[in-house]
């Protein structure tokens, strides 16, 4: 396939143009039908919310408030009174405004004070906020705070209004697309090959985006499903086509035609590209045991993002690959080609110096892995899931000030009233019961609308406080219950606390439906019980840390002035299962890519400790780079406007800067090392009963000039090898050194090129006395005689430069 689209990349970019124009146009052309359905099944506030519907069923519209505060005198002067109800009756007779209920009548008593200072009204829409026109929202605050001066602040609150204070969309994108970029460019030395991967994911993204607006006609798909679909799609799709162009321009640098090298790259990145995207889709599935019906839709828009960036990256990526051909290098690594002058891309020096050093003290490595990763997961022990609100905006924003007078004027509790709805009419045993209630500041009944009865319960803490979820729990265990009336409590905080306890009873079931499937998919692939069982174990650890990291931004508010975000407050309750999904999904990616290069040399040498070290010493620059890359889309969500997408945003920058960095890169090498040769035990019979998943071929070594054809065909039946490290005098690994194994007699019967970290492996096809040659421009060469009995003998070389073996 990928030879296929190479030579047919003019069909396959007409293709995709084509495909991504029409599916535009389209989505263009039918609009986004989001619904936000949100239900809890089984729940007190789910009641409560159908007897609410049963009630009011003609309240659709969002609902949103004007706040006013007067600095001299009362809201009740003349002064202010005029120039307020003038304001009001002009966004009263806006079109789209379906009601203005104010305080100057008999009605709105209560929406004033009681210092006279404060007011409010209530500016009903005629649909919901994500359906009202932003002009008219705009035109709603304009006029509301046109009204303001001279001493009269106004300040206006609620979902719609949220949405025009929101930044431009896109910007979060954009500002992750350019610092991707930077890293790009910075990886690759090159802007063609910079930009390979931010094409292939821009193409798999927009897809992504403009199907899920189409889906969106057919099934519910919550508004949040296309913001977590740019987020996933933008870091997989960079990561993905960053994996495959670095192994292709891997293969021209070793003298491979283009073409073979793209079909080499697609061969073996390109199907641990198709594994990892298969992992990612299954962690995302794993959402939809929870029962949670508004994450389908969130489950359906990141997956197809990830399939359609898993389809670019093996289709376009190759046809792209055609049309740069040698311009893919920079031009410095272009001459240097064409000079013969370079034959392997210079691994980075510091990867293999740590993966050494990993080998050397892999006790001290684990252990300070471990203490890092388990005093960033401390705070995780003091996590509240709760709702988030206009409380945690940033304090300049109009609906962060209009939370913060209502508040002042009317209570901590009036930013979040609960409902306590009775399905008949409510005794007067149990208003006065409620009232009487500890941490209740006001209750006001409601007449009987349609056979139900609803109480306001206004709190005296606010809706993030503690005490407002014991007080529910009061609500529901004593006093309801002593009244002897069958009611439901309800409201946007009972409703999110509900959604807490929910997710906190679910948890186990996913966790657990994803580490278990992400095993088995591991177990297959490599031929491994420990294998998996590591990764399972550090995906967990991950999730600790990151969440840890979370509470302290976010609940304990450490930094949270430095990122612009607002206030402090409980973690989303919706986080833990979205988080957990998109974690788990990328940290396999990670150790697919970081363990198939280990499980290569495994496979071929038998040898633990050379399998880690190479492994980790020619896969940890590309893991560390994607990794940076992602953490750079993660944390522009920052500025995306979304209290809820920053939060998530900052949670998987750091899941990913401490599984790669921390990890991938230290722990698991380290564990590898420590457990030798059982990281690859699978027990006889399951190994017979297993399927064979191959998820990256061997292929052939690329990172010397092929050898002559040997008399004897030693790889094929290689009975044991001879293996080690080529060095200077003071210690440096000697990439590409040619390292030759002949008979006595001088017959050729392997040769390589030494790897990165100096290390080298060649076959030996029988026990016997060989001879071993190693050279290197400028450091020397050497030769020995080498003796090998029936398992691997090491042998190290050191080169000088001048110096050449006689050996008879």
């Amino acid at each position: 396939m990928a030879r296929w689209c190479y030579r047919h990349r003019l069909v396959v970019l007409v293709l995709w143009v084509g495909a991504l124009f029409g599916l535009g146009v389209t989505a263009s052309s039918a609009g986004t039908n989001y619904a936000e359905v949100f239900s809890l099944p089984d729940t007190d506030s789910k009641r409560a919310y159908d007897l609410m519907r049963k009630a009011f069923p003609e309240r659709a519209g969002d609902t949103d408030t004007v706040v006013w505060k007067t600095d001299e005198g009362t809201v009740r002067d003349a002064a202010v009174r005029s120039r307020m109800e003038d304001a009001l009756a002009e966004i009263g007779r806006m079109e789209g405004v379906g009601a203005v209920a104010g305080p100057y009548d008999e009605r709105g008593a209560a929406q004033i004070s009681e210092d006279g200072r404060i007011a409010y009204a209530q500016v009903t829409f005629a649909e919901q906020a994500d359906a009202v026109p932003k002009a008219l929202v705009q035109d709603v605050v304009d006029r509301a705070r046109a009204a303001a001066g001279d001493g009269l602040q106004v300040e206006l609150g609620g979902q719609a209004v949220t949405r025009v204070q929101e930044p431009p969309t896109g910007t979060a994108e954009l500002v992750g697309i350019l610092a991707a970029a930077v890293v790009l460019f910075l990886a690759f030395g090159s802007v063609f090959a910079m930009l390979l991967p931010i094409v292939v994911a821009v193409f798999g993204v927009a897809g992504g985006m403009f199907g899920t607006q189409l889906i969106s006609h057919v099934t519910d798909v919550p508004e949040l499903a296309s913001l977590l679909a740019t987020l996933i799609g933008l870091g997989v799709g960079i990561d993905y086509a960053l994996f495959i162009v670095t192994r292709h321009r891997k293969g021209i640098l070793s003298g491979k035609d283009p073409e073979e090298a793209a079909v080499a790259a697609l061969n073996t990145s390109g199907r641990a590209v198709l594994f990892a995207g298969g992992t990612v889709c299954i962690a995302l599935a794993g959402m939809l045991v929870t029962n949670l019906r508004f994450l389908d839709g969130v489950v359906i828009g990141t997956s197809l993002t990830v399939v359609l960036s898993v389809l670019a990256a093996i289709t376009l990526l190759p046809a792209l690959l055609g049309v740069l051909g040698h311009r893919v290098l920079s031009r410095r690594q272009r001459r240097r080609l064409a000079a013969s002058e370079t034959k392997g891309e210079q691994v980075n020096g510091l990867a293999a110096r740590w993966s050494a050093t990993v080998q050397r003290r892999p006790r001290a490595v684990a252990a300070v892995a471990v203490v890092l990763m388990a005093a960033l997961a401390v705070p995780l022990l003091s996590l509240r899931l709760g709702t988030v609100d206009q409380g945690n905006d940033d304090a300049s924003t109009t609906t962060r000030k209009a939370y913060d007078l209502l508040a002042e004027g009317f209570g901590p509790g009036f930013n979040g009233p609960l409902q306590v709805v009775v399905d008949g009419e409510a005794p007067t045993g149990l208003v006065k019961a409620v009232e009487d209630t500890e941490g209740v500041a006001q209750v006001a009944a409601a007449p009987p609308a349609n056979g139900v009865t609803v109480i306001q319960v206004v709190p005296t803490t606010s809706p993030q406080d503690v005490e407002t979820d014991r007080l529910i729990d009061t609500l529901r265990e004593d006093v309801i219950p002593a009244a002897g009336v069958q009611a439901h409590v309800g409201g946007v905080t009972a409703v999110s606390k509900d959604f807490a306890s929910v997710t906190g009873d679910r948890l186990p079931l996913f966790v657990g439906t994803i580490i278990g499937l992400g095993f088995l998919l591991l177990l297959l692939a490599f031929r491994s019980l420990v294998v998996p069982l590591t990764a399972a174990v550090m995906n967990l650890l991950a999730a600790a840390a990151s969440f840890g990291v979370l509470v302290m931004v976010f609940q304990w508010g450490v930094g949270l002035d430095l990122l612009g975000l607002g206030t402090e407050g409980p973690i989303a309750s919706f986080l833990p299962i979205i988080m957990l999904s998109l974690l788990f999904g990328l940290s396999m990616d990670y150790q697919v890519f970081l363990v198939s290069r280990m499980h290569e040399e495994w496979v071929h040498t038998r040898d633990n400790a050379r399998a880690v070290r190479v492994g980790l010493a020619e896969t940890s620059r590309v893991i560390n780079s994607a990794a940076l890359i992602m953490v750079c889309v993660f944390l522009a969500f920052v500025l995306s406007g979304d209290y809820g997408a920053a939060m998530a945003g900052v949670g998987l920058a750091a899941a990913v800067a401490l599984d790669a960095f921390v990890l991938r890169t230290a722990l698991v090498p380290a564990v590898m090392h420590l457990l030798g040769r059982a990281n690859w035990w699978l027990p006889a019979g399951l190994e017979k009963r297993l399927p064979h998943l191959a998820v990256e071929p061997k292929e052939e070594d690329d990172d010397g000039p092929p050898a002559p054809a040997p008399e004897e065909k030693a790889v094929d039946g290689a009975a044991s090898v001879v293996h080690g490290f080529v060095r200077t005098p003071e210690g440096e690994p000697v990439r590409g050194a040619a390292v030759t194994l002949l008979t006595p007699g001088g017959r050729q019967l392997d040769r390589v090129a030494s790897l990165a970290d100096g290390a080298y492996v060649v076959a030996v096809p029988s026990p016997g006395t060989y001879l071993l040659a190693v050279s290197a421009s400028p450091h020397g060469a050497r030769a020995a005689h080498v003796t090998v009995g029936e398992g691997p003998l090491v042998h190290d070389v050191e080169l000088t430069p001048g110096g050449v073996d006689v050996v008879s």
